[in-house]
Protein backbone atom coordinates (compact mmCIF):
# COMPACT_ATOMS: atom_id res chain seq x y z
CA UNK A 1 0.00 0.00 0.00
CA UNK A 2 1.23 3.37 -0.48
CA UNK A 3 0.85 5.08 2.80
CA UNK A 4 1.21 8.57 3.36
CA UNK A 5 2.45 9.61 7.63
CA UNK A 6 1.93 12.99 8.56
CA UNK A 7 4.33 14.27 11.00
CA UNK A 8 7.49 13.36 11.77
CA UNK A 9 7.83 13.55 15.74
CA UNK A 10 8.89 10.59 17.72
CA UNK A 11 5.54 8.89 17.16
CA UNK A 12 5.42 9.84 13.20
CA UNK A 13 8.80 8.20 12.46
CA UNK A 14 8.46 5.28 15.13
CA UNK A 15 4.86 4.59 12.88
CA UNK A 16 6.85 5.31 9.28
CA UNK A 17 9.07 2.40 10.24
CA UNK A 18 6.31 0.23 11.11
CA UNK A 19 5.15 0.91 8.15
CA UNK A 20 8.04 0.36 6.10
CA UNK A 21 8.99 -2.92 7.80
CA UNK A 22 5.72 -4.45 6.82
CA UNK A 23 6.59 -3.56 3.36
CA UNK A 24 4.31 -0.50 2.85
CA UNK A 25 5.70 2.64 0.17
CA UNK A 26 5.90 5.01 3.19
CA UNK A 27 6.10 8.84 2.35
CA UNK A 28 6.41 11.20 5.81
CA UNK A 29 5.44 14.90 5.73
CA UNK A 30 6.64 16.82 7.94
CA UNK A 31 6.39 20.96 8.24
CA UNK A 32 10.31 21.24 10.22
CA UNK A 33 12.98 20.98 9.09
CA UNK A 34 13.92 17.89 10.13
CA UNK A 35 12.59 14.70 12.70
CA UNK A 36 11.70 15.58 16.27
CA UNK A 37 12.40 19.32 15.84
CA UNK A 38 8.93 20.24 18.12
CA UNK A 39 7.34 18.16 20.71
CA UNK A 40 9.70 15.59 20.58
CA UNK A 41 12.81 17.43 20.55
CA UNK A 42 14.06 17.66 24.04
CA UNK A 43 11.46 16.45 26.99
CA UNK A 44 12.68 14.37 29.92
CA UNK A 45 13.31 11.06 28.21
CA UNK A 46 11.90 8.71 30.62
CA UNK A 47 10.53 5.41 30.08
CA UNK A 48 8.59 4.21 33.23
CA UNK A 49 5.24 1.97 32.49
CA UNK A 50 4.47 1.98 35.91
CA UNK A 51 4.32 6.03 36.24
CA UNK A 52 2.45 6.26 32.75
CA UNK A 53 -1.21 7.35 33.36
CA UNK A 54 -3.42 10.41 33.30
CA UNK A 55 -3.64 13.89 34.27
CA UNK A 56 -6.90 13.39 34.61
CA UNK A 57 -6.66 11.75 38.34
CA UNK A 58 -8.69 11.83 41.58
CA UNK A 59 -7.97 14.89 43.57
CA UNK A 60 -5.86 16.75 40.71
CA UNK A 61 -8.80 19.38 40.20
CA UNK A 62 -8.22 20.75 43.81
CA UNK A 63 -4.76 20.03 43.53
CA UNK A 64 -4.79 22.62 40.30
CA UNK A 65 -6.73 24.98 42.56
CA UNK A 66 -3.95 25.09 44.48
CA UNK A 67 -1.44 25.65 42.79
CA UNK A 68 -2.86 28.07 40.20
CA UNK A 69 -0.92 31.35 42.28
CA UNK A 70 1.58 28.99 43.82
CA UNK A 71 5.70 29.54 42.68
CA UNK A 72 6.69 26.41 42.39
CA UNK A 73 3.58 24.73 40.65
CA UNK A 74 3.56 21.47 39.05
CA UNK A 75 0.67 22.41 36.87
CA UNK A 76 -0.79 26.00 35.84
CA UNK A 77 -2.96 27.42 33.57
CA UNK A 78 -1.16 29.15 30.49
CA UNK A 79 -3.26 32.07 30.70
CA UNK A 80 -7.26 33.68 30.77
CA UNK A 81 -9.07 30.23 29.80
CA UNK A 82 -10.55 30.54 25.94
CA UNK A 83 -14.14 28.57 25.24
CA UNK A 84 -12.19 25.43 24.16
CA UNK A 85 -10.23 25.36 27.13
CA UNK A 86 -13.00 25.56 29.41
CA UNK A 87 -14.45 22.85 27.48
CA UNK A 88 -11.58 20.90 27.66
CA UNK A 89 -11.42 21.44 30.98
CA UNK A 90 -14.97 20.16 31.48
CA UNK A 91 -14.35 16.93 29.65
CA UNK A 92 -10.97 16.52 31.96
CA UNK A 93 -12.76 17.38 35.05
CA UNK A 94 -15.54 14.34 34.02
CA UNK A 95 -12.49 12.29 33.51
CA UNK A 96 -11.39 12.70 37.03
CA UNK A 97 -13.59 10.45 38.32
CA UNK A 98 -11.99 7.21 40.08
CA UNK A 99 -13.73 4.40 37.93
CA UNK A 100 -13.24 6.60 34.93
CA UNK A 101 -8.98 7.25 35.89
CA UNK A 102 -8.73 4.21 36.64
CA UNK A 103 -10.17 2.33 33.48
CA UNK A 104 -7.53 4.99 31.53
CA UNK A 105 -4.73 4.18 33.90
CA UNK A 106 -4.92 0.59 32.74
CA UNK A 107 -5.00 1.12 28.99
CA UNK A 108 -2.31 3.29 28.88
CA UNK A 109 -0.38 1.23 31.27
CA UNK A 110 -0.85 -1.86 29.13
CA UNK A 111 0.19 0.18 25.99
CA UNK A 112 3.39 1.55 27.78
CA UNK A 113 4.54 -2.08 28.73
CA UNK A 114 3.99 -3.05 25.39
CA UNK A 115 5.84 0.04 23.96
CA UNK A 116 9.01 -0.22 26.52
CA UNK A 117 9.07 -4.01 25.10
CA UNK A 118 8.81 -2.87 21.74
CA UNK A 119 11.30 0.02 22.20
CA UNK A 120 13.76 -2.72 23.66
CA UNK A 121 13.41 -4.78 20.76
CA UNK A 122 13.83 -2.13 18.24
CA UNK A 123 17.54 -1.12 19.99
CA UNK A 124 18.66 -5.09 19.95
CA UNK A 125 17.81 -5.85 16.55
CA UNK A 126 18.63 -2.70 15.00
CA UNK A 127 21.59 -1.83 17.18
CA UNK A 128 20.24 1.79 17.45
CA UNK A 129 23.17 3.05 20.03
CA UNK A 130 21.57 6.16 21.47
CA UNK A 131 22.58 7.99 25.09
CA UNK A 132 20.30 6.20 27.48
CA UNK A 133 20.64 4.66 31.10
CA UNK A 134 19.05 1.75 33.22
CA UNK A 135 16.84 2.91 35.90
CA UNK A 136 14.15 5.50 37.15
CA UNK A 137 13.90 6.62 41.18
CA UNK A 138 11.19 8.88 42.77
CA UNK A 139 12.51 10.99 45.21
CA UNK A 140 10.22 11.45 48.08
CA UNK A 141 11.17 14.29 50.65
CA UNK A 142 8.97 13.83 53.35
CA UNK A 143 7.46 11.05 55.47
CA UNK A 144 3.76 13.14 54.46
CA UNK A 145 4.83 12.03 50.87
CA UNK A 146 6.04 8.51 51.91
CA UNK A 147 2.82 7.92 53.07
CA UNK A 148 1.01 9.55 50.24
CA UNK A 149 2.79 7.21 48.29
CA UNK A 150 1.62 3.87 49.47
CA UNK A 151 -1.58 3.72 47.41
CA UNK A 152 0.30 4.09 44.23
CA UNK A 153 3.17 1.13 45.37
CA UNK A 154 -0.24 -1.03 45.98
CA UNK A 155 -0.99 -0.51 42.52
CA UNK A 156 2.49 -0.67 41.34
CA UNK A 157 1.86 -4.41 42.61
CA UNK A 158 -1.38 -4.99 40.99
CA UNK A 159 0.01 -4.09 37.50
CA UNK A 160 2.94 -6.21 37.97
CA UNK A 161 5.89 -3.59 38.18
CA UNK A 162 8.97 -4.46 39.59
CA UNK A 163 9.69 -1.71 41.84
CA UNK A 164 11.35 -1.50 45.89
CA UNK A 165 10.79 0.96 48.13
CA UNK A 166 14.22 2.47 49.36
CA UNK A 167 15.45 4.25 52.65
CA UNK A 168 17.18 7.64 51.91
CA UNK A 169 20.95 5.15 52.40
CA UNK A 170 19.47 2.96 49.58
CA UNK A 171 18.50 5.75 47.23
CA UNK A 172 22.14 7.06 47.73
CA UNK A 173 23.39 3.65 46.93
CA UNK A 174 21.59 4.13 43.62
CA UNK A 175 22.72 7.45 43.22
CA UNK A 176 25.47 8.92 44.80
CA UNK A 177 25.63 12.23 43.67
CA UNK A 178 22.26 13.17 45.54
CA UNK A 179 23.07 16.08 47.69
CA UNK A 180 22.96 15.26 51.47
CA UNK A 181 21.57 18.20 52.78
CA UNK A 182 18.21 17.68 50.81
CA UNK A 183 15.78 15.80 52.69
CA UNK A 184 15.14 13.15 51.52
CA UNK A 185 12.64 10.12 53.31
CA UNK A 186 12.41 7.69 50.49
CA UNK A 187 12.50 6.63 47.07
CA UNK A 188 10.87 4.35 44.50
CA UNK A 189 13.23 2.55 42.66
CA UNK A 190 12.27 0.96 39.28
CA UNK A 191 15.67 -0.84 38.15
CA UNK A 192 13.75 -2.25 34.65
CA UNK A 193 12.66 1.45 33.70
CA UNK A 194 15.12 3.94 31.24
CA UNK A 195 15.83 7.06 30.48
CA UNK A 196 16.85 7.52 27.10
CA UNK A 197 17.84 10.69 23.95
CA UNK A 198 13.98 10.23 22.04
CA UNK A 199 15.20 13.12 19.78
CA UNK A 200 18.75 11.10 19.07
CA UNK A 201 16.11 7.99 18.86
CA UNK A 202 14.34 9.52 16.67
CA UNK A 203 17.10 10.29 14.15
CA UNK A 204 18.45 6.63 14.36
CA UNK A 205 15.12 5.54 13.10
CA UNK A 206 14.35 7.87 10.51
CA UNK A 207 18.17 6.44 8.91
CA UNK A 208 16.72 2.49 9.70
CA UNK A 209 13.25 3.53 7.69
CA UNK A 210 14.83 5.28 4.84
CA UNK A 211 16.88 2.01 4.80
CA UNK A 212 13.84 0.43 4.34
CA UNK A 213 12.52 2.81 1.64
CA UNK A 214 10.77 5.44 3.68
CA UNK A 215 10.74 8.98 2.59
CA UNK A 216 10.49 12.14 4.08
CA UNK A 217 9.83 15.43 2.87
CA UNK A 218 10.42 17.84 5.19
CA UNK A 219 9.44 22.20 4.86
CA UNK A 220 6.10 20.46 3.62
CA UNK A 221 2.97 21.40 5.00
CA UNK A 222 0.03 19.61 4.71
CA UNK A 223 -2.94 21.66 3.69
CA UNK A 224 -5.75 19.60 3.30
CA UNK A 225 -6.81 15.62 3.49
CA UNK A 226 -9.79 14.31 2.08
CA UNK A 227 -11.34 10.49 2.81
CA UNK A 228 -12.14 8.09 0.19
CA UNK A 229 -11.25 4.54 -1.08
CA UNK A 230 -7.73 6.38 -2.30
CA UNK A 231 -7.42 9.52 0.08
CA UNK A 232 -6.20 12.59 -1.10
CA UNK A 233 -3.60 14.68 0.36
CA UNK A 234 -2.76 18.36 -0.76
CA UNK A 235 0.62 20.00 0.31
CA UNK A 236 2.65 22.68 -0.16
CA UNK A 237 6.68 23.44 0.26
CA UNK A 238 6.99 25.89 3.19
CA UNK A 239 10.64 27.60 2.67
CA UNK A 240 12.48 28.08 5.92
CA UNK A 241 12.66 31.87 6.65
CA UNK A 242 15.21 33.83 4.38
CA UNK A 243 18.80 33.24 5.68
CA UNK A 244 17.90 30.76 8.12
CA UNK A 245 21.04 28.26 8.62
CA UNK A 246 19.94 24.50 7.75
CA UNK A 247 22.09 21.46 8.83
CA UNK A 248 22.98 18.91 6.87
CA UNK A 249 22.05 15.55 8.69
CA UNK A 250 24.81 13.74 6.78
CA UNK A 251 27.75 15.45 7.59
CA UNK A 252 26.29 17.87 10.37
CA UNK A 253 28.07 20.99 8.64
CA UNK A 254 25.99 24.14 8.34
CA UNK A 255 25.68 26.72 5.46
CA UNK A 256 22.89 28.95 3.46
CA UNK A 257 19.88 27.01 2.45
CA UNK A 258 19.87 25.72 -0.84
CA UNK A 259 16.12 24.31 -0.44
CA UNK A 260 14.30 25.19 -3.67
CA UNK A 261 11.91 28.05 -4.38
CA UNK A 262 7.89 27.66 -3.18
CA UNK A 263 6.29 26.28 -5.66
CA UNK A 264 2.22 25.35 -6.13
CA UNK A 265 -0.06 23.27 -3.64
CA UNK A 266 0.62 19.79 -4.68
CA UNK A 267 -2.13 17.22 -5.00
CA UNK A 268 -1.32 13.33 -4.08
CA UNK A 269 -3.61 10.47 -3.86
CA UNK A 270 -2.62 7.42 -1.10
CA UNK A 271 -3.94 4.18 -0.01
CA UNK A 272 -3.70 5.50 3.61
CA UNK A 273 -2.68 8.58 5.42
CA UNK A 274 -1.64 8.50 8.69
CA UNK A 275 -2.57 11.75 11.29
CA UNK A 276 0.28 12.20 13.34
CA UNK A 277 0.31 15.56 13.46
CA UNK A 278 -0.19 16.37 17.39
CA UNK A 279 -1.51 20.13 18.04
CA UNK A 280 -1.91 20.14 14.05
CA UNK A 281 -3.97 17.14 13.70
CA UNK A 282 -7.48 19.06 15.25
CA UNK A 283 -7.14 21.16 11.89
CA UNK A 284 -6.85 18.58 9.31
CA UNK A 285 -9.87 16.28 11.02
CA UNK A 286 -12.04 19.42 11.72
CA UNK A 287 -13.30 19.53 7.81
CA UNK A 288 -13.94 15.48 8.14
CA UNK A 289 -16.55 15.83 10.93
CA UNK A 290 -13.64 14.72 13.31
CA UNK A 291 -13.46 17.02 16.20
CA UNK A 292 -10.98 15.88 18.71
CA UNK A 293 -10.44 17.69 21.94
CA UNK A 294 -6.97 17.78 21.74
CA UNK A 295 -5.37 20.54 24.27
CA UNK A 296 -1.87 22.11 24.13
CA UNK A 297 -0.51 21.27 27.46
CA UNK A 298 2.82 22.49 27.85
CA UNK A 299 6.30 21.49 29.24
CA UNK A 300 9.72 22.87 29.52
CA UNK A 301 12.66 21.49 29.87
CA UNK A 302 16.50 22.65 30.52
CA UNK A 303 20.00 20.90 29.51
CA UNK A 304 23.03 21.48 30.52
CA UNK A 305 26.20 19.74 30.22
CA UNK A 306 27.93 18.24 33.54
CA UNK A 307 31.04 19.28 34.98
CA UNK A 308 33.98 16.92 35.15
CA UNK A 309 35.78 16.71 38.09
CA UNK A 310 38.59 14.30 39.29
CA UNK A 311 37.15 14.97 43.04
CA UNK A 312 33.61 14.17 42.22
CA UNK A 313 33.52 11.57 40.02
CA UNK A 314 29.73 10.46 41.09
CA UNK A 315 28.22 14.48 39.96
CA UNK A 316 25.41 14.53 38.41
CA UNK A 317 22.53 11.81 38.19
CA UNK A 318 23.53 8.77 36.65
CA UNK A 319 19.94 7.51 35.29
CA UNK A 320 16.25 9.22 35.62
CA UNK A 321 14.77 10.60 38.80
CA UNK A 322 11.72 12.21 39.82
CA UNK A 323 11.10 14.79 42.38
CA UNK A 324 7.28 13.75 43.44
CA UNK A 325 6.72 16.76 45.32
CA UNK A 326 7.56 19.14 41.90
CA UNK A 327 6.75 16.09 39.38
CA UNK A 328 9.83 17.48 37.74
CA UNK A 329 12.10 14.22 36.15
CA UNK A 330 15.73 14.73 35.69
CA UNK A 331 17.60 12.55 33.58
CA UNK A 332 21.33 11.96 32.48
CA UNK A 333 21.53 12.44 28.90
CA UNK A 334 25.26 11.13 28.23
CA UNK A 335 27.58 14.02 29.53
CA UNK A 336 24.51 16.23 29.73
CA UNK A 337 22.02 17.04 32.56
CA UNK A 338 17.95 17.67 31.70
CA UNK A 339 15.59 18.83 34.01
CA UNK A 340 11.87 19.09 32.44
CA UNK A 341 8.27 19.16 33.80
CA UNK A 342 5.53 21.38 34.29
CA UNK A 343 2.03 21.15 33.16
CA UNK A 344 0.95 24.50 31.19
CA UNK A 345 -2.59 24.52 29.65
CA UNK A 346 -2.98 26.64 26.65
CA UNK A 347 -1.16 30.22 26.45
CA UNK A 348 1.48 31.50 24.28
CA UNK A 349 4.13 28.65 23.08
CA UNK A 350 7.00 30.72 22.39
CA UNK A 351 7.01 32.29 26.05
CA UNK A 352 8.50 31.28 28.47
CA UNK A 353 7.25 31.61 32.20
CA UNK A 354 9.51 32.69 34.33
CA UNK A 355 8.13 30.50 37.10
CA UNK A 356 8.14 27.48 35.78
CA UNK A 357 11.73 27.75 34.57
CA UNK A 358 12.30 28.73 37.92
CA UNK A 359 11.09 25.73 39.71
CA UNK A 360 13.25 23.54 37.14
CA UNK A 361 16.36 25.25 38.33
CA UNK A 362 15.58 25.20 42.02
CA UNK A 363 14.53 21.29 41.47
CA UNK A 364 18.52 20.97 40.17
CA UNK A 365 20.08 22.53 42.67
CA UNK A 366 18.39 21.09 45.63
CA UNK A 367 19.31 17.38 44.56
CA UNK A 368 22.51 17.92 42.59
CA UNK A 369 23.91 21.98 43.39
CA UNK A 370 26.53 22.89 41.09
CA UNK A 371 26.69 19.45 39.06
CA UNK A 372 26.42 21.38 36.00
CA UNK A 373 27.91 24.39 33.52
CA UNK A 374 25.27 26.39 33.95
CA UNK A 375 26.36 29.20 31.93
CA UNK A 376 25.64 26.75 28.92
CA UNK A 377 21.71 25.94 29.76
CA UNK A 378 19.78 25.56 26.89
CA UNK A 379 15.88 26.03 27.50
CA UNK A 380 12.22 24.37 25.74
CA UNK A 381 9.32 24.50 25.73
CA UNK A 382 6.60 21.92 23.45
CA UNK A 383 3.05 21.80 23.57
CA UNK A 384 1.79 18.43 23.89
CA UNK A 385 -0.66 17.11 22.78
CA UNK A 386 -3.09 15.79 25.32
CA UNK A 387 -6.85 14.14 25.34
CA UNK A 388 -8.74 15.28 27.98
CA UNK A 389 -9.20 11.76 29.80
CA UNK A 390 -5.54 10.63 28.93
CA UNK A 391 -5.02 7.79 26.86
CA UNK A 392 -4.48 8.55 22.60
CA UNK A 393 -6.46 7.75 19.89
CA UNK A 394 -5.09 4.98 17.59
CA UNK A 395 -6.48 3.24 14.30
CA UNK A 396 -9.20 4.00 11.99
CA UNK A 397 -10.83 7.30 11.97
CA UNK A 398 -13.90 6.22 10.83
CA UNK A 399 -12.98 8.57 7.61
CA UNK A 400 -12.32 6.41 4.40
CA UNK A 401 -9.28 5.71 4.50
CA UNK A 402 -7.98 8.01 7.18
CA UNK A 403 -5.96 6.70 10.36
CA UNK A 404 -4.75 8.25 13.56
CA UNK A 405 -2.00 7.85 16.15
CA UNK A 406 -2.00 10.88 18.27
CA UNK A 407 -2.83 12.35 21.56
CA UNK A 408 -0.33 10.70 23.70
CA UNK A 409 0.13 13.76 25.71
CA UNK A 410 3.07 13.76 27.95
CA UNK A 411 3.98 10.20 27.35
CA UNK A 412 4.64 10.66 23.62
CA UNK A 413 7.94 8.96 24.26
CA UNK A 414 6.89 6.39 26.05
CA UNK A 415 4.06 4.97 23.59
CA UNK A 416 5.39 5.89 20.59
CA UNK A 417 6.84 2.18 19.71
CA UNK A 418 4.34 0.16 21.38
CA UNK A 419 1.34 3.01 19.32
CA UNK A 420 3.49 2.27 15.90
CA UNK A 421 3.63 -1.51 16.00
CA UNK A 422 -0.38 -1.04 17.16
CA UNK A 423 -0.88 1.07 14.15
CA UNK A 424 0.83 -0.63 11.21
CA UNK A 425 -0.92 -3.89 12.40
CA UNK A 426 -4.37 -2.42 12.49
CA UNK A 427 -4.02 -1.11 8.92
CA UNK A 428 -2.88 -4.80 7.69
CA UNK A 429 -5.70 -5.90 9.43
CA UNK A 430 -4.40 -8.26 11.86
CA UNK A 431 -4.97 -8.15 15.88
CA UNK A 432 -2.31 -5.93 18.00
CA UNK A 433 0.01 -7.58 20.24
CA UNK A 434 -1.85 -5.42 23.37
CA UNK A 435 -5.21 -5.24 24.04
CA UNK A 436 -6.34 -1.99 22.84
CA UNK A 437 -9.76 -1.64 24.11
CA UNK A 438 -11.03 1.94 24.75
CA UNK A 439 -8.10 2.90 22.81
CA UNK A 440 -10.20 4.09 19.57
CA UNK A 441 -11.80 7.17 18.35
CA UNK A 442 -15.02 5.52 19.75
CA UNK A 443 -13.96 6.42 23.28
CA UNK A 444 -14.23 9.84 22.53
CA UNK A 445 -17.87 10.02 20.64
Amino acid sequence: MRVAVIGAGIIGVSTAYELGADGHEVTVFERSGSVAAETSFANAGIVAPGYVGPWAAPGMPSKLLRQLFASHAAARLGGPPSAATLAWLWRWLRACKPKTHAKNRRRMHGLAAYSAERLRTLRQQLKLDYERADGYLVLLRSARELAAAQPGLQLLGELGVAHKLLDPAQCRAVEPGLNPDTALAGGIHLAQDEVGNCRQFTHLLRGEAQRLGVRFRFHTTVRRIEPGSTPLLVHEYTPPDEGQIVRNEATSREGPSTLPQPIEPQHERFDAIVVCAAMGSAALLRPLGLKLPLAAVHGYSITAPLRQLEAHPDLGPRAGLMDERYKIAISRIGQRVRVAGSAELGGDPAAFNAKAIATLHRVLHDWFPGATHTTQTQRWKGARPMLPDGPPVLGASGAAGIWLNLGHGSSGWALACGSARVLADQLAGRSPGVDIEGLDIGRLR
